[in-house]
């Protein structure tokens, strides 16, 4: 605590946690939308899924809101909830799941900076070549030490490359719209050869786990919550962040419908929006997009590590995590979070130089362990309405509290089934090893290790990581 003592706390403003929001939300996902869109569905099929992630997002943004409001003590937002409302252990799980969410995607990150400069520069090939992955390092290592000095300083930066991000993506959006082709739009808008709704369910079912990895980082404000300087801006800010990500996708979504028929969106090389631009003013349209892809895509790397190193901060700091990861430096910094965070991207970087399978095996885990942590704030928000704690004498916001949480906890858990059991099994492989930080921890603080319902919990996760493993080896699992 000593080294802790000169340090000025530091609070973000509502603009700065927007920003969080933002610039977590906005990576590669927004680049890719033409093609992934493309290849599932047409206009209306675009439309449905897009309210209904919406609607659900929404509901779930809205819960982020509510309990910074009704539970302003929980400092952690997506950790500190899954912990309160269900136990130690489940807590870890869902820190664990976060963290593990932000490594696989900041690797993707750097891969896709490095093959999106591989269309000019081939030495860095598809981003997993010695080249690539050597600057790779080398970037990271630089930004570890910029955010070494001081969470105010990175956040500066995070504000400055959020604006500088959204400026390509606006303007794609207004040269789209000035050259958007009516006829075009409705000659794919049923997303079929006939007109009519038979395949519009199964259209927009494959689009659904698009949607969503999208909207990944609309917990960012609350993440920070502890650096807010009025608690009520996290709510405000995570509301105003998902309103307008949420018009930037469906702009993008929609408008290049109005320029290329459907199969030609499918076949795009992503990033897709790139080929769209320039199917309107030309080769130097790909330039420009490629240009706002890199400027997003390091901004989004910036906005989660951060996110990652301080989920293992204060998951440190509420005793689940083993005490070294809570320790700050003198300019008030996670730095051993930040240490094991960056470490453990380092050797990611390196396994893609000697397999691409285990590197896109990791990538199709980031989406269940995102789910997870998100299903666990949902159902706690409506554990809280249906007990009516904190809500006497307001049955009106209880109702009110319990709807939009029961939206909330279902759509969360759809998601989770539509990613399938396969995704779901392969979770366990992380998070059964890594358990071993939450034994650590609970052995520090001289705690039994688990309760009754907890160690059944564990047992599935050890059995499961077991027979994924198994069927890896075995070939059944290929992805």
């Amino acid at each position: 605590m000593k080294d802790m003592a000169p340090v000025t706390p530091q609070k973000f403003t509502l603009w700065t946690l927007t920003a969080m929001v933002v610039g977590s939300m906005v990576g590669a996902g927004i680049f890719s939308l033409p093609q992934a869109f493309g290849r599932a569905t047409g206009p209306f099929g675009a439309l449905v899924a897009w309210t209904i992630a919406g609607v659900g997002m929404l509901m779930l943004a809205l819960v982020f809101q509510t309990l910074s409001r009704r539970k302003p003590d929980l400092d952690a937002g997506i950790y500190a909830y899954a912990k309160a409302g269900f136990g130690n252990y489940p807590g870890f799980l869902s820190a664990l799941g976060y963290w593990s969410a932000a490594l696989l995607g900041n690797v993707s990150y750097f891969v896709l900076i490095k093959s999106t400069l591989g269309l000019f520069f081939p030495v860095f090939g598809d981003g997993n070549t010695i080249a690539a992955v050597a600057v790779s390092s080398v970037l990271l290592w630089c930004m570890h030490a910029l955010i070494l000095r001081g969470i105010k300083q990175a956040t500066a930066l995070n504000n400055i490359v959020t604006f500088a991000k959204i400026i390509p993506i606006l303007l794609f959006i207004v040269i789209v719209a000035l050259n958007f082709d009516a006829a075009q739009f409705t000659a794919s808008f049923w997303g079929g050869e006939q007109a009519g709704l038979s395949d519009v369910a199964s259209q927009v079912r494959a689009t659904m786990l698009v949607t969503v990895f999208v909207f990944v980082g609309i917990e960012g404000a609350s993440v920070y919550s502890r650096y807010a300087r009025r608690r009520e801006d996290v709510g405000i800010a995570t509301l105003m962040g998902f309103a307008g990500v949420l018009c930037l996708l469906i702009l993008v979504t929609l408008l290049s419908y109005g320029v290329l028929p459907r199969a030609e969106l499918a076949s795009l090389r992503n990033p897709s929006m790139a080929g769209v631009l320039q199917a309107v003013v030309g080769p130097w349209g790909a330039v420009f997009v490629s240009v706002g892809l890199l400027i997003s895509v390091a901004g989004a790397y910036l906005s989660w590590v951060l996110l990652a190193a301080e989920i293992l901060y204060s998951a440190s700091k509420y005793e689940t995590m083993p005490r070294f990861l809570s320790h700050e430096n003198a300019q008030g910094v996670p730095s051993n979070a930040l240490w094991l965070t960056n470490i453990v991207v380092q050797i990611f970087l390196i396994v893609t130089l000697f397999t691409q399978y285990a590197f896109r095996l990791a990538l199709e885990l980031t989406s269940s362990m995102i789910l997870i942590p998100y299903f666990l704030v949902a159902a706690y928000g409506l554990k809280l309405a249906w007990s009516g704690e904190t809500y006497g004498g307001e049955p009106g916001s209880r109702r009110a509290d319990l709807v939009r949480a029961g939206i909330a906890t279902l759509y969360t858990a759809g998601l989770i089934y539509a990613a399938g059991s396969e995704h779901l099994l392969l979770t366990t492989v992380i998070y059964a090893p890594g358990t071993i930080l939450y034994l650590i921890a609970r052995r520090e603080q001289a705690k039994r290790a688990f309760t009754p319902l907890e160690l059944g919990l564990f047992i599935l996760a050890v059995l499961g990581a077991c027979l994924a493993i198994y069927l890896i080896a075995t070939g059944v699992i290929t992805a």
